[in-house]
């Protein structure tokens, strides 16, 4: 057999990629789940629809608190 290689592919600085969990991501962020949690979500869509939800609800929760009037310091008995 007859090497067909072109010269300017260099072998040698080839990287096998890993498979499982340790493996390098090429532009995209993994997030494990724990069992109990991943069994509520039927998707990856489903996850992202609920934590979108929960950074809304956060940011309306402090868009209304940060309206709220400060309290007046507690009168200490004494």
């Amino acid at each position: 057999m007859e090497d067909e290689l072109r010269p300017e592919y260099d072998l040698k600085r080839l990287k096998v990629r890993r498979l499982g969990p340790e493996r390098k991501s090429f532009g995209e962020t993994t997030v494990r789940l724990d069992p109990d949690v991943a069994a509520i979500f039927p998707s990856a869509e489903a996850v992202n629809e609920a934590l979108r939800f929960l950074i809304r609800v956060t940011y309306d929760n402090q868009s209304l608190l940060s309206n709220l009037p400060e309290p007046a310091p507690k009168a200490v008995d004494g």
